[in-house]
């Protein structure tokens, strides 16, 4: 696997435990490219045959990442949360190769501020996000929720009483809540961008964006 050899995406994941897995799995499910590195033998014998590429090696060591060819790849996974120690240095190690974008998980705060500093792009904490998203749709009408920075997060809901039977026009949800329903979905049929005359039911879903503190209040409604 190098760099530009196809037009799917190439994908380094470092690490083959649950989240390296899942997100290894899903990449190839979205026809990505995927190499799996880990040195447990039994995680490389079961991850066979399910990726692109799987092979056995320890990633702390440069000249092993050096030898799979991880110095072709524009992306890597660091799955490796168990042992900072180990996720520290395979996230230096891909600095080192040039590698253009990073995704290393991180299991504490401290632990995501020293894989920022020492250059991943994108610091992952799986853990307390599923906690507060988990948080988030156990508490009221949310089907799902996507958090973005600054607060503001994009929700899958039911429609509170008082938007059913009206347009999103009628219902005016933007100026008394301060959210704004970017689609609905009837029963059936695929999401459309909502308009002013775009008419809600009881057995519609919405998609709404905003503030997170105004999303849990405009969820609340009855």
């Amino acid at each position: 696997m190098a760099k530009n050899s196809s037009n799917a995406t190439q994908v380094l994941v470092i690490g083959l435990g649950r989240f390296g897995s899942a997100t290894a799995m899903q990449l190839v499910r979205q026809s990505s490219e995927v190499l799996g590195v880990e040195r447990d033998t039994a995680l490389v014998q079961k991850m066979s045959g399910q990726l692109t590429h799987v092979v056995e090696a320890d990633a702390t060591d440069i000249d092993a990442l050096r030898q799979v060819g991880a110095a072709d790849f524009n992306a890597a996974v660091v799955g490796v949360g168990t042992s900072i120690e180990s996720s520290v240095l395979i996230t230096a190690n891909l600095v080192d190769l040039g590698i253009d974008r990073i995704w290393a998980k991180a299991i504490s705060p401290a632990h995501g501020k020293i894989l920022a500093r020492i250059g991943a792009h994108h610091v992952i904490f799986p853990e307390a996000d599923a906690g507060r998203r988990t948080a988030h749709l156990v508490s009221g009408r949310m089907l799902d929720y996507i958090e973005f920075d600054d607060d503001f997060a994009i929700v899958k809901m039911y429609p509170p009483r008082e938007t059913q039977g009206f347009t999103l026009g009628e219902s005016n949800v933007r100026s008394k809540y301060g959210v704004t329903v970017v689609g609905v979905k009837s029963p059936g049929e695929d999401f459309t961008y909502a308009r002013p005359e775009t008419m809600v039911t009881s057995r519609d879903t919405l998609i709404v964006s905003g503030h997170v503190d105004l999303l849990e209040r405009f969820a609340a409604r009855p």
